[in-house]
């Protein structure tokens, strides 16, 4: 009896699809005055960082292009960028390294930042950092140009005088017109690298910090390595991060073609039944959809799933192959590892092509000869391409669905911000600057160093008060054993904080025998962050007397307790003259001196109960109804408990609300790791943590932790608790545990 065939049968049940994203790119702005020609947004940068700019756009398209031999970077006055004030006569340019261009970039995105912050504005932000792009973008074609008319004028000053040399640097300034592009690319390349460092190591969290948490869209426009050239087509830069595309009206991986191929394929799988293409091809903006429809092509197929998306890549495996694609699919990916060799001698089309026709490798390896290069590797390249089949075929295939969603959604990043490049007016004439900021048209980015100095535009004031405790005490402390008090609180709390002033840009006040007062000025047009970095300094502080008294205690001396101070004023302080010295007058030196204060009795009572927080407040009373209801009443009943910590104003803290993104600190009171935070009877049952990150300097932040809790009235006798008042207190926490306890870690670094 003859065998029966047996054939596997497959489900008929259609395989399940995974749900696509659809995203469509788009840049759009809110709440902007319009500028003086009402279509465009008037943007005027600072001069100086222009000028630095575009010197190192000429450094590196004479780098690239090979011409620094010509001239010693000489720039003629008569051919100056026209986006900087002509120079007087003519400089030889330095040549600082590469981080002062780094510092720059950030220099001019923390001052759009600022300006967007103090405005309340995110979409300044974006309009800014738009108009840096458009900036470099021109410049660097304005300074091709530049560097191309200098090097033809070497060239022709030699005729008559060094015939071999002249036409020796003829060669090299006509090498120098035909690769420009090469030499843009990888000049727009070098900026668009330090764009994306410091968008990574600095802007993202400044800005985090600064408007909170926005939505990443439009700023993942930035970072698209298409947005430094010209249409967003060219072939190193595809082959390096897409897939080279074919140029020429007969290649038929031309981009509209593959486009067109994919969207074939999302409708041969059941997506976008009656819908057009426009909205269909938002599916190719995410790349991530490609992985989910076909995978890698590794062929794996452990699961269900697994199993459909290899279904799905024969599908369009089968397309390609249909359509006549699949050979040049191949080809391209063959070729990138040989643009490095042969590239630019052999153009990166004519080595794809090499790969797959006869004809094309003939006269590809004339020039490889030419050229005196090895075809050894071009060889090896036609011979994979020739025998490549089955599973490495699909491989190839997943890989240009997924590196084709890449390069779509890029190029379409680029048409939207091309839209938004159109809609800036980079102002450079004088007149309509002025026209445009007297009519409160210009969105204006200068660094505070470009600004001019004005110590009579100061809008607010913080104090920072440090006092010690117990001083006297201290001090005969140390006479009884021999030592001299001076040079103890010298060495030991006054040279080391005054280290910290410059860097928080503090300033003395004054200073007393057992406390120091300094200043924070906060002034038009510079950072709103006068409280927040206050806060981080008195933090610091805290934390260098806290290791200072260990290196105390090992040493046999007493150790030293302070108590600190912050009151904020939203105006500028007066001064009075004593001869030449000015003397600050300030409500809130007043206040900084009741916030960082301890009572002893408060404190002999509230020490035992204290827990992981050095600040508490009391309001002496008997009851409601209180004699003392008005508000200088009700500060003179007000006791502090105050021991090594930071008690902020209400003032103060209302202006960090508005200087950073604080974030209510959800905490669970039953939770073992943060009981130790709300355990005590002297923790308010509505007590509140805040946690916040203040930019400190450039790539640097600080967490820090807020606690407010109610002013609690107390007996005079005993000081027992009667109730919870309406009246708050804030401290800046400086405790490393708290800190671990709010963030769940063990670490409890406040960094």
């Amino acid at each position: 009896m003859p065998k029966v065939p047996i054939f596997r049968l497959r489900n008929s049940e259609p395989s399940s699809r995974p749900d696509l994203k659809y995203h469509g790119l788009t840049l759009a702005f809110s709440d902007l005055q319009l500028g003086v020609d009402n279509l465009r947004y008037d943007v005027f940068l600072s001069p100086r960082i222009a000028a630095d700019l575009s010197f190192h756009l000429a450094r590196y398209i004479c780098r690239f292009g090979g011409v620094e031999s010509l001239f010693e970077m000489d720039v003629p006055p008569a051919v100056q960028s026209k986006f900087i004030r002509a120079a007087t006569d003519t400089t030889k340019l330095q040549k600082p390294g590469p981080a002062d261009l780094k510092t720059q970039l950030i220099s001019i995105h923390l001052a759009i930042l600022n300006r967007a912050k103090s405005e309340g504005n995110p979409s300044i932000d974006l309009l800014g950092r738009l108009a840096v792009v458009k900036f470099i973008r021109a410049e660097l074609q304005t300074q091709f140009a530049r560097i191309l008319e200098q090097c033809r004028m070497k060239s022709k000053s030699l005729e008559g005088i060094r015939q071999t040399k002249m036409m020796q640097t003829q060669e090299l300034v006509s090498s120098f017109q035909v690769r420009k592009k090469i030499i843009l690319r990888r000049a727009g390349q070098e900026m668009f690298r330090l764009l994306r460092e410091i968008e990574k190591e600095t802007l993202a969290r400044t800005r985090r910090s600064l408007l909170g948490e926005l939505a990443a869209d439009c700023y993942r426009l930035f970072l698209n390595p298409l947005i430094l050239t010209e249409d967003g087509r060219d072939d190193y830069l595809c082959a390096e991060h897409y897939y080279m595309f074919g140029n020429f009206e007969k290649d038929p991986d031309r981009f509209p073609s593959l486009r067109q191929f994919a969207l074939n394929f999302l409708r041969e799988l059941g997506y976008g039944e009656a819908v057009e293409d426009g909205h269909l091809e938002q599916a190719l903006n995410v790349p991530e959809n490609a992985a989910a429809l076909v995978g890698t092509g590794n062929g794996e197929d452990s699961t269900p799933e697994d199993r459909n998306r290899k279904e799905r890549l024969d599908i369009w495996t089968r397309m390609l192959q249909r359509e006549g694609v699949i050979s040049h699919v191949i080809a391209s990916y063959e070729a990138v590892p040989l643009l490095a060799e042969y590239a630019p001698r052999v153009n990166p089309q004519q080595i794809k092509n090499a790969l797959i026709f006869r004809e094309e490798s003939e006269r590809v390896e004339k020039i490889i000869a030419e050229s005196r290069l090895h075809s050894d590797r071009l060889f090896a390249a036609i011979g994979r391409v020739a025998t490549c089949r089955g599973s490495e075929r699909g491989r190839f295939a997943a890989r240009l669905l997924h590196d084709l969603f890449c390069y779509h959604r890029d190029l379409r990043g680029l048409e939207a911000l091309s839209v938004g490049f159109d809609s800036i007016n980079l102002v450079t004439d004088a007149k309509v600057r002025e026209l445009s900021t007297l009519n409160g048209m210009l969105y204006e980015f200068l660094p505070p160093e470009d600004q001019k100095p004005a110590e009579d535009r100061v809008s607010h004031h913080v104090i920072l008060k440090a006092d010690v405790r117990d001083s006297s005490r201290l001090t005969r402390s140390l006479m009884e054993k021999g030592m001299n008090a001076a040079s103890y609180f010298s060495l030991n709390f006054y040279d080391p904080v005054n280290k910290l002033l410059a860097k928080y840009g503090a300033t003395k006040v004054f200073l007393e025998g057992d406390a120091i007062i300094v200043a924070l000025l906060e002034r038009e047009g510079e950072a709103m962050l006068s409280v927040g970095r206050t806060c981080v300094l008195a933090w610091e502080i805290v934390s260098l007397l806290r290791e200072y008294n260990e290196l105390l205690e090992r040493s046999g001396l007493p150790p030293m307790e302070v108590g600190l101070g912050i009151a904020c004023q939203n105006s500028p302080p007066l001064y009075l003259m004593d001869g030449e010295h000015r003397i600050m007058i300030s409500d809130s030196i007043n206040e900084s001196d009741r916030l960082s204060s301890c009572n002893k009795r408060v404190r002999k009572k509230l020490a035992p109960d204290a827990g992981l927080f050095q600040v508490y407040s009391v309001q002496i009373g008997g009851g409601k109804d209180d004699s003392a209801s008005a508000e200088e009443g009700i500060e003179e009943l007000r006791l502090n408990y105050n021991v090594g910590g930071i008690c902020l104003s209400e003032a103060a803290f209302r202006k960090l609300e508005q200087e950073i993104s604080l974030s209510p600190a959800s905490q669970n009171r039953t939770d073992p790791g943060s009981k130790e935070l709300f355990s005590g009877r002297w923790i308010d049952e509505k007590c509140e943590f805040f946690v916040g990150t203040v930019p400190v300097a450039n790539g640097v932040f600080r967490k820090i932790a807020i606690r407010k809790s109610r002013i609690a009235q107390v007996d005079v006798r005993d000081l027992s608790i009667l109730q919870w008042t309406d009246r708050w207190y804030y401290e800046v926490c400086a405790n490393p545990a708290v800190y671990a306890a709010l963030s769940g870690e063990k670490s409890a670094s406040a960094r």
